[in-house]
């Protein structure tokens, strides 16, 4: 039987989840108790299933941690994984991202950080250097910071090519490498900055983008959630066309690809930055089939109303089993998970802290 690893992260520590058939579950946790945990990332390469998760202590800060046994045991370097060269005169805040490489880059983790910048590995996330090309590109110190601070927060390879390279910055909009980072342009054609004056609300960067993802089959679309729109690229990121209509809302954090069938993606929608609450408080997410064209709501077995929760920017995932599986926590301290894609909906488990970010995958 499949068994699928449930990683969620909330603001008291780390919840592991696991289970052979999607429908029970056995949690352990809190790992790493009072530290928000605002990145995971699930390793499967080189024959061994590691855990990386971005740990941030209010008492010791923020560090990286691994596991290499589904969370038994966990191993924190005796100096930081992450840290900010002196010149630089910056210090972490926290770990945004975890991202490994596939296998086109054996032992490469790429993480993005609050200040924002991005930082790679050559171990598997045991050290890490900065991309000091992006730190220095000329734009960046214009990058604003967005309500939960300037983080770098997605971080996009691409399996054809391992120089090629995408990245996501609030409030800094997107920037993508060719050559393997040695230089960056930004890539935000089409994508409004609604919180700018009218006649300056398609600069060429400084965009507040929330959550992007790839599509599994063709790996030049790309789907975005931004600050107010939901968006579309087909050629990488060069540029982008709105796609949010038929949504009972176009703000939000989320957005997910299906793992293997193209044109589908996810998102939860929320009221305007002003409330952030669902659309009529009713928890929903929606999907699309036909990348943007149009979208339809999935919910089935999610509370029907009086639902405040909302769905951050990493805490929509989905597995890659088969049918795949479709997961989402929330504020509430609430985790919901579909077996069948979206159609139906289950709470697998409530009360916990804040939810700040979600991973699944097959671990066997």
């Amino acid at each position: 039987m499949t068994e699928v690893l449930l990683a969620v992260g909330t603001e008291k520590g780390l919840f592991l989840g696991r289970s052979r058939d999607r429908l029970d579950w056995e949690f352990s946790g809190p790992h790493f108790p009072m530290n928000a945990i605002y990145s995971v990332s699930v390793d499967r390469r080189g024959g061994r299933v590691r855990l990386l998760v971005g740990a941030d202590s209010s008492h010791w800060g923020p560090s990286v941690w691994r596991s290499d046994d589904l969370g038994a045991s966990w191993f924190e370097p005796p100096r930081p994984t992450i840290s900010f060269p002196e010149h630089t005169g910056a210090s972490l805040t926290r770990v945004w991202q975890l991202q490994p490489a596939g296998e086109e880059a054996p032992g490469v983790v790429w993480a993005g950080t609050e200040p924002a910048a991005l930082f790679r590995s050559e171990d598997g996330g045991e050290s890490f250097a900065m991309v000091e090309s992006l730190w220095t590109h000329p734009q960046r110190p214009e990058w604003g910071a967005g309500y939960g601070g300037q983080g770098l927060h997605t971080i996009i390879t691409d399996p054809r090519d391992p120089q090629k390279l995408l990245v996501a910055v609030s409030s800094g909009g997107v920037y993508r490498t060719k050559d393997g980072g040695q230089s960056w342009q930004p890539s935000n054609q089409g994508l409004r900055a609604e919180f700018l004056p009218e006649e300056s609300q398609f600069p060429e960067f400084g965009q507040c983008v929330h959550k992007i993802a790839t599509d599994p089959v063709d790996r030049d679309r790309l789907y975005l959630q931004n600050h107010g729109g939901v968006y579309r690229s087909d050629d990488a990121g060069e540029s982008w066309r709105f796609i949010a209509d038929g949504l009972p809302a176009d703000f939000g954090f989320a957005i997910a690809a299906h793992p293997r069938r193209t044109g589908t993606a996810y998102v939860f929608p929320l009221e305007g930055a002003g409330s952030r609450i669902p659309p009529g408080r009713r928890c929903r997410v929606f999907r699309t089939e036909d990348a943007g064209d149009s979208w339809q709501p999935l919910a089935a077995g999610l509370p029907g109303e009086d639902h405040y929760g909302v769905v951050l920017r990493d805490a929509l995932r989905t597995d890659d089993a088969d049918p795949a599986g479709l997961y989402f926590g929330n504020r509430n301290g609430e985790v919901h998970a579909s077996a069948d894609e979206g159609a139906s909906w289950r709470l697998l488990v409530s009360h916990l802290p804040d939810v700040l970010c979600v991973r699944a995958a097959v671990i066997g």
